[in-house]
């Protein structure tokens, strides 16, 4: 016997245009309105006479939008459409069929542009409080594979170091914000223009406002004579893996015994000694650094247990310190790929929508703001709140449903009573609300 409550009883309708899917959007859309993301676009990104040059502005609000609420394709924009979603993001929307015009009217020229608005977007965020708090800043150097299914994808149809096909972008991260970021092609080599994409990157934090200490850490893809040049020539300290070719094999053979130093580590055995080494030593100007190694005995059983006794791994620094800190503070660099599986499954970089290089530049770029959204909200309006992911934060602020009401010629959003985080909601509005722009 059914029960009167059973759920084939109860009537199933889409009909109410005041609902609200995403009301929580409300306060990512605050803090782009308040630090002017829409005139930003509309100012610094001209498409020429591409049949998608107009109302640049809304169109990129609109994928921004459609990022955070997270849809990871071009269609899922149509659900910022329905119900009355529009007015909890304070600007139109277009359909997805214009959205895919918008996105194939670029050329790599005009995603550049699209740093160009990023970087003054930093500026306007950090001014506002979301600069990080660390008197010295930690820049994380690394590129990831952006995987892609077809072969007609530009840039993308080719494999990349690791044998799949896709993109393989560059990535400046510090404090979970993305700094700087570049779209390439999949067989692009790690550190393909990385000393020119980390001379802008300095540009960017120092125009930011930030006046302190830069430390650069990047894993041996970055081991080049160019990346230790571009941080010399900006004053950065920096530490980089290296790759462990045989002119360094020998000169970790020479540390002696007593010199190593044990570590607390996962694996029982592993030590950290220090020498002087001179990388690149045939180009002018080389100079000698420290050379800090970590050895581990392999796994009992393993192949190479066989050969080695140790499996070392080494990293190069002109930072001052002391060895053990410095070490430590080196592994911390694997966080970075915390910030990058944010980037593909929090927003919608595991799907490069379109065959064009322009058009999946001009996607990457603007979900790359769309991160750097939830973490400006993060650090001006969420306090000592522990960091969420962007699953996180969808989950408790951003997918809130809500409904709109009418009175005393106002319009009012009626969000879910007993929300568990409605407190910590209603202040981070309030505070997203309060960001005036001093410039």
């Amino acid at each position: 016997m059914r029960s009167s409550h059973s759920l084939d009883r109860l009537s199933v309708q889409f009909d109410d245009d005041n609902l609200v899917a995403d009301a929580g959007l409300i306060l990512p859309a605050t803090l782009a309105q308040h630090l002017g993301l829409e005139e930003l676009f509309s100012t610094h990104v001209h498409l020429g006479d591409a049949p998608g040059r107009a109302n640049v502005g809304i169109k990129a609000m609109t994928l921004l939008h459609s990022a955070l609420a997270g849809g990871d394709c071009i269609d899922d924009a149509d659900a910022l459409r329905a119900g009355g979603t529009q007015a909890v993001l304070g600007h139109p929307l277009r359909a997805p069929s214009t959205l895919g015009t918008f996105l194939r009217s670029f050329s790599w020229g005009d995603v550049r542009s699209l740093d160009r608005v990023s970087r003054l977007a930093l500026a306007r965020a950090w001014s506002a409080g979301a600069r990080p708090r660390e008197r010295v800043l930690t820049i994380d150097l690394d590129s990831s594979v952006c995987e892609t299914y077809g072969l007609r994808k530009h840039g993308g149809s080719k494999f990349t170091y690791n044998h799949v096909r896709g993109y393989h972008p560059l990535l400046a991260v510090a404090d979970d914000q993305v700094l700087h970021a570049r779209m390439r092609g999949g067989p692009a080599n790690a550190g393909r223009g990385a000393k020119s994409f980390l001379a802008e990157s300095f540009s960017r934090v120092r125009t930011a406002g930030h006046t302190g200490p830069i430390v650069v850490r990047a894993d041996s893809g970055f081991y080049s004579h160019n990346v230790v040049e571009a941080c010399r020539r900006a004053g950065a300290r920096y530490s980089i893996t290296v790759k462990m070719r045989s002119s360094v094999q020998k000169v970790v053979a020479t540390i002696p015994e007593e010199d190593w130093v044990p570590i607390p580590y996962f694996m029982e055995g592993a030590a950290v000694a220090e020498c002087t080494y001179t990388p690149f030593a045939n180009h002018k100007g080389a100079k000698p650094v420290r050379l800090i190694v970590r050895r581990v005995p392999p796994t009992p059983g393993s192949q190479l247990a066989l050969y080695v006794d140790y499996a070392y791994h080494a990293f190069i620094t002109n930072r001052e310190g002391q060895m053990l800190a410095l070490e430590a503070d080196h592994r911390a660099h694997a966080e970075v790929e915390n910030t990058i599986r944010d980037l593909k499954y929090g927003m919608g970089l595991n799907h490069l929508p379109s065959g064009r290089f322009g058009a999946n530049g001009a996607w990457f770029a603007l979900n790359v703001m769309a991160h750097n959204l939830t973490r400006w909200i993060h650090a001006i309006a969420l306090g000592d709140v522990e960091p969420m992911t962007t699953k996180s934060l969808r989950r408790r602020l951003l997918s809130v449903p809500a409904r709109i009401s009418r009175s005393g010629r106002r319009r009012h959003l009626h969000l879910p009573s007993h929300w568990p985080w409605a407190e910590q909601f209603l202040g981070a509005l309030r505070l997203c609300r309060a960001v005036q722009l001093t410039t």
